[in-house]
């Protein structure tokens, strides 16, 4: 073959196959266009299975970004080949096409060589013959065809559209926490709204799965931009209308994944032929897995899309809007108006458990601040600034903003040249500092740290300021990102 044994060809076709995502690839393009031409110039030939498992093998690759006409020259050669091979006859009681899954694309690139060597050792349990029938190479030349444009053709095994995996693949990294170098995070998942308006009745229900997955990410306060919430809301809302007459008679429906990664991978399934196929067939091979019609029952759907719309609006407003904080009056004061000091020594603690308190305790703490006397003023300021520490995975705008304004305040406030204590400002090292800031603001009734500061150390304006910037510093960042954000929104 012009110098290029069969090997070759197999190790460079598998070679595109491995790493397909390229763009307009001269060298892929090329390797593409000349498997097509030989197919092309004899598409009922001996010879048609060799060029057709050729173009199954790149066909990855056509569904990214080919050079201009070469998806379409492979397209017309496969399509040639399926009419020309599909019209012989055969004995056979079967063809490895119909049982042929993704996954085995691979075997195809180490099959090929010994395939065409009537003198190699053949180990596989299907005859030579059997492969390099007619019927099966049409069989995989419709294959290739559905690899290139899902659901296309008919009668070829189910399998995930390359997109789809793609997708899957991405998605699963951002939402266990370890997004893909390449992802622009923000953009992701407003694609997904995108993708759920844009969807298919038949694909609708795994759309909104998908979408249900990633608000959970979305909210968790790691996007820090509206309009992807906005986003967000806007599709499902959308949705709801298409499934609000809904009804069924089904008894009860199945739990939904409740993992991010699981919960997308079930939705991206869901949302094309091909990967309903593969549910399906997976089900009955099973016989574990609900049935589709359970799955996807659009009264559920409407279910499914209520909780989610509701989850998105709250949090929106909770991240973003105006945070409201008067419920904590009854969580921190006691009742007779003093802070309640053993509640707030408990949750500024470094603990994991104490991450849900931080956000609503910080900035009532911050916004408590300037209407308070000096000795509440400092426990305030503490308490704001050690529950920023306690924020995850950062604390939201809605937070941010009134925070730095409080900080911002303490820390340009005009200081003494000096210090007015002799001892050391308070040290603010976790059980110590706890203790110790209980002791100051209540001698009497919390027993005095091993180390005391006297009560000038800890009202000092300049031990106050020091804690302001410090605290400054830790989330101007996230006050500047946010402007940019909302610059670049509007």
């Amino acid at each position: 073959m012009d110098g290029t044994t069969l090997d070759e060809l197999s190790e460079t076709w598998n070679g595109i196959r491995e790493d397909y995502r390229e763009s307009d690839n001269s060298d892929y393009d090329r390797a593409v266009l000349d498997c097509a031409a030989r197919l092309a110039a004899d598409p009922g030939g001996d010879s048609a299975y060799v060029w057709t498992f050729g173009l199954v093998l790149m066909a990855p690759y056509l569904t990214w970004l080919p050079g201009l006409g070469v998806a379409s020259q492979a397209v017309t050669a496969l399509e040639t080949a399926d009419r020309a091979l599909r019209g012989h006859s055969c004995t056979h009681d079967s063809h490895a096409y119909r049982s042929h899954e993704d996954e085995e694309d691979e075997y195809l690139a180490e099959l090929l060589p010994v395939l065409a060597d009537e003198t190699a050792d053949w180990e596989d349990d299907r005859p030579r013959s059997e492969w390099r029938c007619p019927l099966n190479a049409a069989g995989f030349a419709r294959i290739a065809l559905d690899i290139i444009d899902p659901g296309s053709v008919p009668d070829v095994p189910p399998r995930l559209p390359v997109a789809a995996a793609d997708a899957i693949s991405t998605l699963s990294a951002l939402l266990h926490g370890y997004p893909k170098p390449w992802t622009d995070i923000d953009e992701e998942i407003s694609s997904q709204a995108s993708e759920l308006s844009d969807a298919d009745p038949a694909d609708r229900a795994g759309r909104l799965m998908v979408v249900r997955a990633v608000t959970w990410y979305a909210v968790s306060g790691m996007v820090r931009t509206k309009s992807v919430l906005d986003d967000l809301a806007e599709a499902v809302e959308e949705t709801l209308t298409h499934f609000a007459d809904a009804g069924c008679a089904h008894d009860g429906h199945p739990a939904l994944p409740g993992s991010g990664p699981e919960a997308v991978e079930l939705g991206i399934e869901l949302s094309s032929a091909g990967g309903r196929g593969l549910y399906e067939r997976a089900r009955i091979a099973s016989g574990r897995n609900p049935a589709l019609d359970r799955v996807v029952c659009p009264a559920y759907m409407a279910e499914i899309a209520d909780e989610t719309l509701t989850l998105l609006r709250r949090r929106r407003d909770e991240l973003f809007g105006e945070r409201d904080t008067s419920h904590a009056d009854a969580e921190y004061l006691r009742a007779d108006g003093r802070l309640d000091m053993g509640k707030l020594v408990e949750r500024t603690d470094h603990k994991s458990w104490n991450e849900e308190y931080a956000e609503d305790l910080g900035l009532w703490a911050a916004r408590r601040h300037a209407q308070s006397d000096a000795r509440d003023r400092i426990v305030l300021l503490l308490v704001a600034r050690q529950s920023m520490d306690n924020s995850y995975p950062s604390p939201p705008v809605s937070v941010v903003r009134d925070v730095l304004a409080t900080m911002r305040a303490v820390a340009a406030a005009p200081l003494p040249a000096e210090c007015p204590h002799e001892d050391e400002h308070p040290t603010l090292r976790y059980a110590e500092f706890r203790d110790a800031m209980a002791h100051f603001w209540a001698p009497e009734e919390f027993p005095p740290a091993e180390e005391i500061r006297t009560p000038e150390s800890w009202t000092c304006p300049r031990f106050a300021a020091e804690v302001a910037e410090a605290c400054v510093a830790e989330l101007e960042h996230l006050d500047e990102e946010d402007r940019s954000v909302s610059s670049n929104a509007s």
